[in-house]
């Protein structure tokens, strides 16, 4: 020792020194700074350690990199997991070392923490593939076709790029399994809409819709994020068949709202509410002696109801048929015939119209058999005229 104790300060240092120097272990999470970038690869410097580590390309982001010095320069510092130790001298070698990996084992606690929360997550679809989309959640999600909308699609190309949102359904972070789903999210806001919407349409209200599906028994019209059926009578004051005979898909409609059903969501509609009725002006338009053409529609045992006009049926009744006599009027007429009718009267109010067909027909003359009466002209030979047997006894008996 020397005579100032230097020696003893010295070796106190070098001590200190050495206590302070971290020892690396694979699994331990590490602090490194960026001493040398390559093409693949990052040299580092474990702070604390007094070794070296590589950090490659790939173990530097959880999304695909083409340049490495767009993410990292020389002199940042990173938070780095050790994966292995490379070199043979594993006391003075370096380290293989990981950002991607750290970065991603903390995603997937914040992923985790989402799905135990019910939280929505937001992230971008990074590539289409054979069964669904691929999204870049800071880890690789993946989203099956059937859980990507509420409905059918074809063609899924145009989803790449784009951002959005999706429920967590199933989370395996040893296994890197993450299994998203948008149907959900747009289901749970269709409810939400739904049950808003149901709360405000009142019985009576006129509402502006589109026809979203047709039935055989109606049409399905979309209010805005609810639909609410338009039976097949309700779609025009004329009759419709079929609703495809009077609708299409996507035709924006005028609806009055007819009931609500909260409970089990149905909405009954009806177009022909929203129309003129065909009776309004009916008195204008067939007053009386006027004669119009007309379909037989109906054929009943006191008449025909004969259609004037959509949704205006006048009757004739079976006296008003023919002139002649007729048991039914089967005798005369048919379904669907057209034909002409006077009309008699008019009662819009009572939705009445009384029609005449044997009013434009002129009535036959019945024919009278006259008696003919032949003149009695006596023969020449007879020798007497007709005055000569006036006030005489004449006896015609035969002679014996």
């Amino acid at each position: 020792m020397s005579e100032f104790g230097f020696e003893n300060v010295e070796n106190t240092s070098m001590l200190d020194a050495l206590e302070s120097v971290q020892e690396v272990k694979i699994g331990d999470v590490v602090q490194g700074e960026v001493l040398q970038i390559e093409d693949k690869q990052a040299l580092v410097g474990i702070i604390g350690a007094g070794v070296e580590g590589v950090v490659p390309l790939k173990e530097l982001s959880t999304l695909p990199v083409e340049d490495i010095n767009d993410i990292i320069s020389v002199g940042d510092v990173l938070d780095l997991v050790v994966i292995t130790t490379i070199g043979k001298d594993k006391e003075n070698g370096n380290y293989l070392l990981s950002k991607r990996r750290l970065d991603a084992k903390k995603i997937w606690a914040d992923i985790e923490e989402d799905f135990k929360a019910d939280r929505v997550i937001e992230a971008p679809i990074t590539d289409v593939v054979k069964g669904g989309l691929v999204v870049d959640a800071g880890v690789r999600g993946f989203v099956p076709a059937s859980m990507v909308e509420d409905h059918y699609v074809s063609d899924f190309s145009d989803y790449k790029g784009k951002t959005m949102t999706f429920k967590i359904i199933e989370i395996e972070p040893s296994e890197n399994r993450l299994i998203l789903s948008h149907k959900a999210i747009v289901e749970a806001e269709k409810a939400e809409l739904k049950g808003k919407l149901l709360e405000d349409i009142t019985e009576g209200a006129v509402l502006t819709g589109k026809v979203a599906r047709l039935t055989d028994f109606g049409a399905f019209v979309d209010l805005g994020g609810i639909d609410g059926l338009v039976h097949v009578s309700e779609i025009s004051h004329a009759h419709v068949a079929k609703p495809e005979d009077a609708l299409a898909v996507g035709d924006e409609v005028q609806v009055k709202v007819l009931s609500v059903d909260a409970d089990n969501e149905r909405i009954s509609l009806s177009i022909k509410e929203t129309q003129p009725g065909p009776w309004e002006n009916v008195a204008e338009q067939f007053g009386v002696g006027a004669v119009i053409p007309g379909v037989v529609k109906r054929l009943t045992s006191f008449g025909s109801f004969v259609e004037i006009a959509p949704g205006v049926e006048g009757l004739v009744h079976i006296s008003q048929i023919s002139h002649k006599h007729i048991a039914t009027p089967h005798e005369v007429l048919t379904e669907g015939q057209e034909i002409d009718v006077k009309v008699l009267e008019v009662k819009p109010e009572e939705h009445r119209i009384a029609l005449s067909i044997k009013a434009l027909e002129e009535k036959e003359e019945p024919v009278v058999e006259e008696e003919i009466v032949e003149a009695y002209e006596p023969e020449e030979d007879a020798g007497f005229t007709l005055g000569d047997l006036i006030g005489k006894d004449l006896d015609f008996s035969e002679e014996e």
